[in-house]
């Protein structure tokens, strides 16, 4: 009898142990649930197709808790034979709960709620590095390196424009106000720029010194910061009267070998407040950061990172800078907090990343895979 008494005792501590932790770990999400999140979307592999830097998926990570794991979200962009092929771009609106990722073959929606893959669809030429509009209804989807960009109904997945500029489509920036949509091709050193009524080029910017690379815009819609092939720094362009206004070489550094993309600076972004520009440097493992608040920008600082960046975003609030490197740096001190590392403690790259945040649940903001300024005119709202 008392040894019965001892298992009946020993199985209600357990029980009551269980159920306590139970409650703590409901109440833990109910608090997650309700309260305000800033959420931090990478998806992998986001260097080539090179699983060791985080292997497949969409990987969250709490931007308040230290950039702590949180979880990996299954996607789709498989080959044939079911291995993952390289993801080109990621993009996302929190108003229509809906984020993107696009690979060298496919373009794939998910919901943001529910985390469940909306659609998957395959696109004449392939896809590259697109952009949404901020309304969240219409995605320029550039082709893998062909004449042309395709227009997609963001809901559906649709065609509904076709847009050929032939310049190797690459890289893809949506102005802020949804008018106009900046299209650079890796082989040509012109810009397009493509009006969104009707979906069609209107206009170039440039020529720039060679084929562009990655580049950005200001919130006014007035500047282009871009990089160019063999060219360690950036040029600036006028997109209002289309010309190229400056040529920025880093100094104090020199060019060499690169592992990827073939460039030296392959990555830029300005601070959402637009007081910085952040230039990547592959060569000597270096982010370059140059006061905007000039013209030209000027070099304030050089910060070394742990491995070849190949691209830059921020988050919304100006505080984080995410280079390429899996490197989380505080943009004020200009020093590295830390890593970013998946769930099984491995180093994470991408350079398909951005911001969400989430309110009772439910997504409210996002942020941008390009570094693009937020300073809107009040005359543009």
């Amino acid at each position: 009898m008392h040894h019965l008494r001892s298992v009946r005792l020993v199985r209600s501590f357990v029980f009551c142990l269980l159920l306590l932790v139970t409650i703590g770990v409901s109440a833990a999400e109910d608090k997650a649930a309700t309260g305000t999140r800033r959420l931090l979307y990478v998806a992998v592999p986001g260097i080539r197709n090179y699983l060791e830097y985080g292997g497949h998926g969409l990987l969250v990570f709490d931007m308040d808790q230290g950039h702590k794991f949180v979880k990996r979200i299954p996607t789709a962009g498989l080959d044939e034979a079911g291995k993952p092929v390289n993801v080109k771009g990621i993009c996302a609106n929190a108003g229509t709960q809906r984020i993107y990722i696009s690979t060298i073959k496919t373009l794939t929606c998910l919901d943001l709620v529910t985390e469940k893959i909306v659609w998957e669809k395959a696109y004449p030429g392939g896809c590259d590095r697109m952009s949404i509009s901020p309304d969240g209804k219409f995605i320029y989807q550039p082709s893998f390196e062909q004449d042309h960009w395709h227009v997609v109904d963001a809901l559906s997945g649709d065609i509904i424009a076709k847009i050929v500029p032939k310049s190797g489509a690459h890289n893809t920036v949506a102005g802020a106000d949804g008018k106009w949509f900046y299209l650079a091709g890796l082989k040509s050193p012109l810009l397009t720029v493509a009006e969104t009524s009707t979906h069609t080029a209107q206009h170039t910017v440039g020529p720039f010194s060679a084929s562009i690379r990655p580049f950005t815009v200001n919130g006014a819609q007035t500047l282009c910061f871009v990089n160019v092939n063999e060219l360690l720094g950036f040029e600036v362009g006028d997109l209002k009267t289309g010309k190229m206004l400056h040529r920025v070489e880093v100094a104090g550094f020199k060019k060499g070998p690169v592992k990827r993309h073939g460039c030296p600076s392959h990555g830029i972004g300005l601070t959402p407040d637009e007081k910085e520009l952040w230039v990547t440097d592959a060569t000597n493992q270096t982010m370059h950061v140059f006061d905007a608040t000039v013209m030209p920008p000027k070099v304030l600082k050089h910060i070394r990172v742990r491995d070849e960046p190949g691209w830059i975003t921020f988050s919304l609030d100006v505080h984080f800078a995410y280079p390429s490197t899996g490197d989380v740096i505080d943009t004020s001190t200009k020093q590295i907090l830390l890593g970013l590392t998946d769930e099984t403690g491995r180093a994470v790259q991408s350079e398909k990343l951005l911001e969400i945040d989430f309110e009772d649940g439910k997504p409210v903001r996002n942020g941008d895979q390009f570094g693009v300024g937020r300073v809107i005119p009040k005359s543009a709202r």
